[in-house]
């Protein structure tokens, strides 16, 4: 039941074919994950993401995007995913960190 949250989108005054915008949401894991959770029912847990940066590249002579850029967190204190952005703030609110160092909380 994952409510994405979008806003502030723009265009890059210095980079035209490029649009900025802020993401957050949040939501309950209800389901699997695979691999990470596997449980029919999910965790059970809920997920609340930081806001964080992302971008679209458009090439505008075929109208596709080209590059997509996300997860950088703009304020870690905001959510339950210790600051991180992405999945590996998704699997530290589920319980599931991924055992590296950049996937840690600050």
């Amino acid at each position: 039941d994952f409510q994405s949250e979008f806003y502030g989108f723009h265009v890059d005054p210095f980079e035209g074919d490029r649009v900025w915008y802020t993401a957050r949401g949040k939501g309950k894991n209800t389901g699997p994950l695979p691999p990470f959770v596997l449980e029919e029912g999910g965790t059970g847990k809920t997920i609340i993401n930081p806001p964080q940066v992302c971008s679209l590249t458009v090439d505008h002579s075929t109208g596709l995007i080209t590059k997509y850029t996300i997860g950088y967190v703009v304020d870690r204190n905001v959510g339950n995913t210790g600051g991180l952005g992405g999945l590996y703030g998704i699997l530290y609110a589920l319980g599931r960190p991924l055992p590296f160092p950049e996937a840690q909380p600050w």
